[in-house]
């Protein structure tokens, strides 16, 4: 059996989160840890990925991350304040990590027509003084139309994404 080859968006995000002293940690739902596999095919990975919470329960938003539950009732586990609310609360239980990045949504079957194939990603960063905050959010309509071709869309997309929003940060916090 062949290996991939990394997806060269992962391999630059690691070289750069080396060159900068960085690390990051993840949320995922809906890629149910694609994302962190995808990652760890980059050698030296472990030099700045602490890893990824696979939270796909809204139970397990909360226990394990510490989602309002309120915010899942309000907006539901596949919305941007969830997964704004992912991305900062496991940022703040891992002090290691300079970024959390997460990622909710409805892949299907079954996903209501209106929300079927977006997707949610959120970035937060920590500041000088420790401080969590949101650097960027956004929301994505996947072209794929099969369950397992929209989770490898969605796992690829959200590390090109995180790629996109942490480039040129050297001289934030």
């Amino acid at each position: 059996m062949t290996n991939p080859m990394p997806l060269p968006e992962a391999v630059s995000l690691i070289k750069r989160f080396r060159e900068s002293g960085w690390r990051i940690v993840l949320a995922e739902s809906c890629t149910c840890g694609m994302a962190a596999a995808i990652m760890g095919q980059v050698p030296g990975a472990s030099d700045v990925f602490c890893g990824s919470a696979v939270t796909y329960r809204e139970s397990v938003k909360s226990d394990w991350l510490g989602v309002d539950a309120a915010t899942l009732r309000q907006f539901t586990a596949e919305s941007q304040q969830t997964t704004d609310e992912m991305a900062s609360c496991l940022l703040q239980r891992t002090s290691e990590a300079r970024w959390g990045a997460a990622i909710t949504g409805h892949l299907g079957p079954g996903a209501p027509a209106a929300t079927d194939g977006h997707i949610f990603v959120s970035l937060a960063g920590r500041s000088t003084g420790n401080k969590v905050e949101k650097v960027a959010s956004g929301e994505f309509v996947l072209t794929s139309t099969n369950r397992t071709d929209r989770q490898i869309e969605a796992a690829e997309s959200f590390i090109r994404w995180i790629s996109d929003q942490t480039l040129g940060s050297e001289g934030r916090g």
